[in-house]
């Protein structure tokens, strides 16, 4: 949900390396234990502070719909020594339109809204030096219709909870081909839950594996230049007679043909400014999303500001122009 991982083509499980990591990938918050003073604002008499971090976005979701549908994120976490890691908490809404209630006959008797948020408690930790782990437990709720506009009388409003688990090794010294600390492979397990129900239907949660890689190809005083691929398997198991449940469907799901990819790049000029660019593609049984991913961002003393635009291969799609902001602070 965050501009920078955004404007890197929708990569950033094997990077997580600030609080967006509790979407990406919960692992990365193992390895964000101290603020160096020496490289930030903020330090006290021995130069390290606990990390402390609080991330802002927002962004008009399909623009081409001119619909005012939009969905914002937000998320503070901070590294406690007594737990030997670092706790997130976030918060995630989307408002999904404004619609009209009719009754059978098809007059008009009002409008409502329709939303969905979650919120979600996070925690990593470093089990080895170059491994981390992470978890985060999740509470979702989707808000499609209001008491008054359903005929039987209940809300069609869906709950239910979920669960992730991350992991992100960052070697020290590899020790192939040259490799010392330059790569860093990553694996999330997303939305683990019952299924949420709404009325009397009921739909599984879109339980995903993402699976990362990234490589710092150059890091001096000045320049600093990362790539990084990810993968993404939906492990949702459906046909005619309806889905496969869990843990049935973490196997099943394989059958299904076809997979997410994504490819982006990062550089930084002195740790101040960043150009970001990639390209994220889904086969045409997934839906056929297409597009290229540009983005900067700005890093001033404790203040990050990130933005990314979507451009689609596709003419008039409903994901052409998209834009996403963020803003992150170290506290």
């Amino acid at each position: 949900p965050d501009a920078r991982s955004s404007a890197r083509g929708e990569t950033g499980t094997a990077i997580a390396d600030d609080i967006n990591a509790i979407y990406w990938n919960r692992a990365g918050l193992g390895f964000l234990d101290y603020f160096d003073k020496n490289s930030n604002a903020l330090g006290d008499e021995e130069g390290f502070i606990p990390y402390r971090q609080v991330a802002l976005s927002f962004s008009p979701w399909l623009p081409q719909f001119n619909a005012d549908l939009f969905y914002s994120y937000g998320t503070i976490g901070q590294f406690f020594e007594d737990l030997d890691g670092t706790v997130a908490f976030n918060f995630v809404f989307m408002n999904l339109g404004e619609f009209t209630r009719t009754d059978q006959a098809g007059n008009a008797l009002g409008k409502f809204t329709s939303n969905e948020f979650a919120l979600g408690l996070s925690y990593g930790t470093i089990v080895a030096p170059d491994l981390g782990v992470g978890f985060q437990l999740k509470y979702i709720q989707s808000n499609l219709t209001p008491v008054s506009a359903t005929t039987g009388g209940e809300a069609g409003t869906g709950i239910s909870m979920a669960f992730d688990l991350g992991v992100l090794w960052k070697p020290q010294n590899l020790g192939i081909l040259g490799i010392k600390d330059e790569i860093s492979l990553g694996l999330n397990l997303q939305n683990v839950g019952p299924r949420i129900t709404y009325i009397q239907e009921s739909d599984p949660l879109p339980t995903t594996l993402r699976i990362g890689t990234a490589i710092n190809l150059v890091k001096d005083e000045f320049n600093d230049l990362t790539l990084a691929v990810d993968f993404a398997k939906l492990l949702v198991k459906r046909d005619k007679n309806g889905s496969d449940v869990l843990p049935n469907s973490l196997i099943t799901a394989w059958d299904n043909p076809g997979a997410e990819w994504a490819f982006g790049m990062e550089y930084w000029y002195e740790k101040v400014f960043a150009l970001r660019g990639g390209y994220f593609f889904e086969p045409a049984v997934l839906g056929n999303r297409q597009f290229w991913n540009f983005g900067v961002g700005i890093l001033y003393d404790i203040f990050h500001l990130d933005f990314s635009y979507i451009m689609t291969i596709e003419e008039n799609h409903p994901l052409g122009n998209t834009m996403r902001f963020s803003f992150l602070i170290d506290l």
